[in-house]
């Protein structure tokens, strides 16, 4: 039976806009096409896909603009606002730096057969392999000054061996091409622009993606700035809801899927909806056999480590919190949704009130994502003491901070389930000391929070001077299970780096699937990938321009970033820097 069929309750979301859902015949013919063609894109030599990456990074950037306003009218944003710089941020900057690293990557297996790694390559006392991948270029060093990121291989894999673990696709002699289908996240602008990337340059497998109803309207633009994918068949581009994706989940000429949604719609596909669904999942019984993979969400951790904060650090740390909530009116997978805390820590409350007063300082968002207000009331409803900042209307939610949730209560919602809209909790956690404090909160990440896609630990540099310290915290980055992990940085800026692994921690079984299986992005083409571990000073000068009250600085800076992804020139650096600073 399909999964139409199987669906029950469950529902994808209702189309939306004004591109009505794509016919079956539509649809046939979108996978005919990318049949006829899959083993074309195999056959294509490294020039040729290098040319190719040429041209879109020139076309993406053509539209970019255009791909700006149309995200910001969707999501009720005036092109004034401070908030208009978001969709530079997440939506062109991530997929022009994409499109500049693929190429990169290209040229060094066209030069040396392998991606060149650009920093140190260390080996654990533990055996783990680590590999430094950003900053990457000198450019980066002077945007993202004192940003690190490294990738952290699984175990077994040693830096003799990690050359042969990168590009694998361009290792093998000769392997049959495959039509992936890519089923587009609604909430940011670039996820589905560089799931495609991630399938054919990567992966090289040709793509069908069918747009998520809630952001469609991308989809012409995206067809458009990526015609010289589509128009020699390597990628084809359709629309709809449920029906669509049931269709194309069973369709015979898809030959794997991937997904950025919710577990549920994960579970839907794979198993069916409602009570035969469940009963399918609980006796192992999958509808679907197809090699699926899939981003589906996190109940975000932030570990805040005790230290001698000043009443500066306080105001900093506060706002580099609540940014990672307000981005994007909260509609991020990677959004800050529990911060930890110690409970002896004497400045714990000294930092939910500056929270509270960064939060009230933030304008109320438009609640653009279908769902938001009935997910914010079960949570509300869950915890009536739950303050509120802003007012509630048709369109818009409040930011919400549910403080002192007990830790004990391992089924709270706050816990268990993913708000996906402005709100998130704090609860504390005793220990004798810090070091024991810090372990305490990665076991109740690991063990007690939902899902495994991103950590942030914050801590002072201070300290960082006692070894005891200084040690868990090295622990703590080894032992938590998450696929990204920032210390001093949020983790959530993992996924615009491009170069770093974005995923949930490896492990997932389809019938347990929390936040997904595999990765994207990883441009460096790692094939057998952990982790990913951003590292930043504790407080970074400037302040970063996606911080909530830095937002005229965003709008100003990241359209020029993306212009230098486009087209690199030093000339290019000290306006940069001048808008930085000036916001």
């Amino acid at each position: 039976m399909s999964i139409a069929t199987q669906q029950g309750s469950f529902q994808f979301p209702a189309v939306s806009g004004s591109i009505a859902p794509s016919s079956q015949e539509t649809i046939d013919a979108a996978v005919q096409t990318l049949q006829e063609h899959k083993d074309a894109w195999v056959a294509l030599s490294n020039r040729e896909r290098i040319a190719l990456l040429d041209t879109l990074i020139t076309d993406f950037a053509a539209i970019a603009p255009r791909w700006v306003a149309a995200s910001l009218q969707a999501k009720g944003i005036t092109e004034d606002s401070p908030n208009s710089g978001e969709e530079w941020v997440a939506g062109v900057w991530p997929v022009l730096k994409n499109l500049r690293q693929l190429r990169n990557s290209l040229s060094d297996i066209e030069a040396f057969g392998r991606p060149s790694i650009p920093g140190p390559v260390t080996t654990r006392p533990d055996g783990q392999v680590v590999a430094q991948v950003f900053p990457q270029n000198t450019y980066d060093r002077l945007f993202f000054t004192g940003v690190t990121a490294e990738i952290w291989m699984e175990p077994g894999v040693t830096a003799e061996d990690l050359p042969k673990t990168q590009a694998i696709t361009y290792q093998e002699q000769q392997h049959e091409g495959k039509v992936a289908l890519v089923l587009g996240a609604g909430n940011v602008a670039s996820i589905g622009p560089m799931d495609i990337l991630y399938k054919l340059f990567v992966e090289d497998q040709v793509v069908l993606l069918k747009a998520n109803p809630v952001n469609a309207y991308l989809g012409p633009l995206l067809a458009e700035s990526f015609r010289a994918l589509t128009e020699p068949g390597f990628l084809r581009v359709v629309y709809g809801g449920a029906a669509e994706g049931s269709y194309l989940c069973n369709h015979q000429g898809i030959d794997e899927i991937h997904i950025t949604g919710s577990d549920k719609t994960f579970d839907a596909i794979v198993f069916g909806g409602g009570a035969e669904g469940a009963t399918r999942k609980a006796e192992r019984r999958p509808l679907l056999s197809k090699h699926i993979t899939g981003e589906l969400g996190n109940v975000s951790p932030v570990i805040v480590v005790p230290g001698p904060w000043s009443a500066s650090d306080l105001a900093y740390q506060a706002e580099h919190i609540v940014s990672m909530l307000t981005n994007n009116a909260g509609f991020n997978c990677n959004a800050t949704r529990v911060v930890i805390q110690q409970a002896e820590w004497q400045q714990r409350d000294q930092l939910l009130q500056e929270i509270r007063n960064i939060l009230a300082k933030v304008p109320s968002r438009t609640a653009y994502y279908p769902g938001a207000h009935e997910r914010y009331q079960n949570f509300v409803a869950a915890h009536p003491e739950a303050e509120q900042f802003g007012s509630a209307s048709e369109k818009q939610l409040p930011w919400t901070l549910i403080a002192g949730v007990n830790p004990q209560t391992e089924d709270d919602v706050c816990f268990t389930t993913e708000a996906f809209c402005g709100l998130f909790a704090e609860t504390n956690i005793n220990a004798e000391n810090v070091p024991e404090y810090i372990e305490r909160s990665v076991e109740f990440a690991n063990e007690h929070l939902w899902g495994t896609l991103n950590a942030t630990i914050i801590v002072h540099p201070a300290s960082l001077k006692d070894p005891a310290i200084a040690a868990a915290i090295e622990r703590a980055v080894a032992n938590l299970r998450y696929g990204t992990i920032g210390v001093n940085y949020w983790a959530g800026t993992g996924f615009a780096l491009s170069v770093t692994t974005w995923g949930a921690f490896p492990g997932h079984e389809i019938y347990d699937i929390q936040s997904g299986n595999g990765v994207v992005h990883n441009t460096l083409m790692f094939s057998r990938p952990q982790k990913s571990v951003l590292r930043a000073p504790f407080r970074s000068k400037p302040t970063p321009p996606w911080f909530v009250t830095h937002g005229k600085a965003a709008s100003k800076v990241f359209p020029k970033l993306a212009n230098l992804e486009a087209s690199p020139s030093p000339w290019k650096v000290p306006s940069i820097f001048w808008s930085a600073i000036t916001g």
